[in-house]
């Protein structure tokens, strides 16, 4: 990783940045005590004595039932907060990759590419979507949908009836890593084969007894199959193998 000292990682403590402090640990990596997204004044003070190339927006209010219960704390974070770092980077003449999710489709047909029109079932991928409107108005700026989870699956139960191309946090990250050196804007879609969440969960724990979920078992909105096309994604990384 070239110049990984000058890359500022936020959600640091979340599962991607857990990660991300694995394989770039001279990044720097924030808390939301020195650099809270809610707060513009505060992270321009930050990096003022910073070097600051590039800029991994992983911090998000993630969770779709609790957004339903907290929508304005989602508005602060994931709208308000992701605008916060999409202006800093705008005056400061810093790349952007903001980390987005599957669920900005409705789940009708699956298979989604970067030109699929997007249209949110849940205030939690609405939320999102408000973070992606605000990064597109930034032209240095990199949006990758993706999904993810613990690598090891924390449920007791998993969905028969959604489909998804979600992976391990650990492998989502090893493929973002990837591409985070280029100069690449606009929207790239990363993650697996599709597959039910049934069968992503019992890929990370072969061993243990998952019971079966329906989607219309839960409270909160799920989409059916939100599936990613990765075509754009491989090529990148296929092209970068050829050169060598």
């Amino acid at each position: 990783m070239n110049h990984e000292e000058k890359i500022l990682c936020t959600g640091s403590n979340g599962l991607l940045g857990t990660e991300f402090k694995k394989i770039i640990p001279k990044a720097i990596f924030t808390d939301v005590e020195e650099f809270n997204i809610c707060k513009y004044e505060m992270m321009s003070d930050y990096i003022s004595n910073k070097k600051i190339k590039k800029i991994i927006h992983a911090a998000a209010f993630t969770s779709p039932p609790k957004i339903d219960k907290e929508p304005i704390k989602a508005i602060d974070v994931n709208i308000i907060g992701t605008s916060n770092v999409v202006k800093l980077c705008a005056e400061n003449q810093i790349d952007l990759i903001y980390i987005s999710t599957d669920y900005v489709f409705d789940g009708s047909k699956g298979n989604y590419s970067e030109e699929d029109p997007v249209h949110p079932v849940n205030k939690y991928a609405w939320s999102k979507l408000g973070g992606e409107c605000a990064v597109r108005l930034y032209d240095k700026s990199l949006i990758i949908r993706t999904s993810f989870g613990p690598n090891i699956f924390p449920f007791e139960k998993a969905f028969v009836d959604q489909f998804t191309s979600r992976e391990s946090v650990e492998s989502i990250a090893g493929k973002i890593i990837k591409i985070i050196d280029k100069e690449i804007y606009g929207v790239v879609h990363i993650g697996g084969k599709r597959r039910t969440v049934m069968e992503y969960a019992k890929a990370l724990n072969p061993k243990k007894t998952i019971l079966p979920l329906k989607r219309e078992d839960v409270t909160f909105i799920v989409p059916k199959d939100t599936s990613l096309n990765i075509s754009k994604y491989n090529n990148i990384v296929s092209s970068d193998i050829e050169k060598q």
